[in-house]
C-alpha cells in the first residue's frame, strides 16, 4: 500500500504527536550562557510539562559536544519518568554505532521497568562523530560498526538466549539478557536520513522507521516511505509505524514563532554548518524552509496544518517536533511545548478526523 493509498485509511487516533530535543545549551534572559546542570534539570521540567498538556512522546538525543547538554539520554529519561504519568519516554537518537547493544538493551529495558512500560529507543548512526574517538572507535569502521550492533540489537529484542557473533565486540552464547520488560520486547525506531539502503535495512529487521526530516520539503520523502513499506512487504512483514523528526517551534502567531525562533536557529546551525563547510543560514532560507520545508515553525493553526498535511502524505503513525532551537532561552521553550499540548495536538486530531 502506498502513502496516498493509506493516508485514506489512518485513522487520527492511530497518529502519536510526540517533542523531541537534544539539550540544546540555552541562555537566560539576559544572554548568559546557563550551565549543563542547569539545562538538563530544564529538560526535566520540559519533559514534565508535556505530560501535563497532553504530548504523547518525548525523546532525548545523544550527543557528546559542547553544544548539548545530554550524553545520557537514559538517566535523563528516568529523571522525566519519576515525575510522570503516561508519556512516552524514547531516545533522540541513541548512538547505537559507539554504543554497546547488550548495555544500551539493559538500561532501556530497566527505564522501561521504572516506568511502567514507557520506554522507547530510537537507534541510529548520529549525525556527529564526536562520539567514536571518545570511546576509542576507529570511524573507518562506521558502517561496520553500525551493521553488527544492529544486527545484536534486533537478536536482543526477542528477550531470549541469545547467540551471536561478529568482529566489532565478542561473541554470546546462549546468553540471557536482564531486566525483560513486561511487554516481551522494548519499543524501538531506528532513524533513517533518507538512504535508500536505510530504508530497506529497517524493513528488513521488522522495526519502525524514523525519518529525520531537517531540509527540504516533506513531500520528498513520500518515496521513502513507500519503498519501506514496499520492502515490508517482500519480506512478508506486516505494516510498521513510519514516522517523521522535525525541527519546529511553537508562538502564539508567525511572525512572532519566526522572530523568536530565527537568530537561535541560525546560531545553532551555522556553529554546526562552519565545521562541515556550510555557508551561513540567511532570513531568507530559513523563511522558505518555514513556509514550504522541513521547518514546522508558526502559530498553532500554522504548525498544526503542516503537521497533518505531513502526516497524510507520507501515512504516519508518529510526528516529533524538534522544539529546542540552539541558546533560546527555557521560557520560550516551556511556552512552545505548552501551545503544542493544548493547540496544535488537538487541532491536528480534528484535521485528520
Amino acid at each position: 500500500m502506498t502513502s496516498t493509498e493509506l493516508q485514506s485509511v489512518l485513522p487520527a487516533h492511530r497518529v502519536q504527536l510526540g517533542l523531541d530535543t537534544f539539550g540544546d545549551m540555552t541562555v537566560d534572559e539576559a544572554g548568559v550562557p546557563r550551565t549543563f546542570g542547569q539545562v538538563l534539570r530544564e529538560v526535566v521540567e520540559q519533559g514534565t510539562l508535556a505530560d501535563e498538556v497532553g504530548v504523547d512522546a518525548i525523546g532525548l538525543g545523544e550527543h557528546h559536544r559542547d553544544d548539548f547538554a545530554i550524553s545520557s539520554p537514559e538517566i535523563v529519561l528516568g529523571a522525566i519518568a519519576s515525575r510522570t504519568q503516561r508519556i512516552l519516554l524514547g531516545t533522540a537518537v541513541t548512538v547505537l554505532s559507539s554504543d554497546d547493544p547488550v548495555r544500551v538493551y539493559e538500561k532501556m529495558a530497566t527505564l522501561d521497568g521504572v516506568s511502567a512500560g514507557r520506554a522507547e529507543v530510537t537507534l541510529g548512526r548520529g549525525s556527529f562523530t564526536e562520539s567514536f574517538p571518545l570511546f576509542g572507535l576507529d570511524l573507518a569502521d562506521y558502517e561496520l560498526l553500525f551493521t553488527e550492533k544492529l544486527d545484536l540489537f534486533a537478536a536482543l529484542r526477542a528477550e531470549q538466549e541469545v547467540t551471536w557473533e561478529g568482529t566489532v565486540r565478542g561473541p554470546l552464547h546462549q546468553a540471557q539478557i536482564y531486566p525483560r520488560t513486561e511487554a516481551g520486547t522494548l519499543r524501538t525506531w531506528i532513524g533513517v536520513g533518507g538512504s535508500p539502503d536505510s530504508v530497506i535495512r529497517a524493513a528488513r529487521y521488522q522495526i519502525p522507521m524514523m525519518l529525520a526530516i531537517i531540509g527540504g520539503e516533506p513531500s520528498r520523502f513520500v518515496p521513502f516511505a513507500d519503498l519501506y513499506r514496499r520492502a515490508l512487504g517482500e519480506f512478508g512483514v506486516p505494516e510498521l509505524p513510519v514516522g517523521v523528526h522535525a525541527p519546529g517551534f511553537v508562538a502564539g502567531t508567525d511572525e512572532q514563532a519566526r522572530e523568536l525562533m530565527f537568530p537561535h536557529f541560525k546560531a545553532n546551525r551555522d556553529r554546526i554548518g562552519a565545521e562541515r563547510g556550510w555557508p551561513p543560514t540567511t532570513r531568507a532560507q530559513f523563511d522558505a524552509e518555514a513556509e514550504h520545508g522541513a521547518v514546522f515553525a508558526g502559530s498553532p493553526e500554522t504548525v498544526a496544518t503542516k503537521i497533518a498535511t505531513t502526516v497524510r502524505q507520507l501515512g504516519l503513525s508518529r510526528f516529533d517536533l524538534k522544539y529546542s532551537n540552539g541558546p533560546m532561552p527555557h521560557r520560550h521553550s516551556l511556552e512552545a511545548i505548552r501551545l503544542y499540548g493544548t493547540e496544535v495536538i488537538p487541532r491536528v486530531r480534528e484535521l485528520l478526523s
